[in-house]
């Protein structure tokens, strides 16, 4: 079930990923073809910004399931298993933990621009928003990344389709 939910999260974060080329493209015509009166799309740099944010938090907690961070393996595949999973279950809870104080943080600053009232300054809508929906997918990132640590502990185990993914880990 974790693994579905973040599997539609990273499909949302391809969409908003979509959306911001697709408005970059229009948005840049519009500047070179200015000419011919067409113009960009105003508060272009404000939904590229949000829009990037949002995505990058959608991708990140099921890059964790799935082990895909950039790892070096000089030494590692040399260790014993034991202390392979040692490792890993290292990483996992400092992963967990910096997961823990980035919604923490995202938290505390969304709750403070909605006091603010702070707005964009061309499109004028509320900076909390996109700040709101990021602490709101940090909350449920830290749920992936307390079930990878768990995971790697061998407390649960992933899902037969993501088995053959997680083998690697232990070669």
């Amino acid at each position: 079930m974790v693994h579905r939910i973040f599997f539609a999260l990273t499909i949302i974060g391809v969409i908003l990923l979509v959306g911001i080329s697709v408005l970059s493209v229009i948005s840049i015509t519009g500047r070179a073809l200015s000419d011919l009166g067409l113009r960009p799309v105003p508060g272009d740099f404000e939904l590229v910004e949000a829009g990037s944010a949002l995505a990058v938090f959608c991708f990140l907690p099921m890059c964790h399931l799935l082990r895909g961070h950039a790892n070096v393996n000089l030494l590692f595949d040399r260790f014993p298993s034991s202390l392979k999973t040692g490792i890993n279950a290292l990483c996992d809870a400092l992963m967990l933990a910096l997961w823990v104080v980035i919604a923490w943080r995202t938290s505390v600053a969304a709750l403070e621009y909605r006091q603010n009232g702070e707005l964009t300054y061309v499109l004028q809508f509320p900076i909390w928003w996109p700040v709101g929906a990021s602490a709101l997918i940090c909350a449920l990132g830290t749920v992936g990344y307390a079930y990878k640590l768990l995971e790697t502990l061998g407390i649960l185990s992933p899902p037969e389709a993501y088995k053959t993914l997680s083998a690697a880990e232990k070669h």
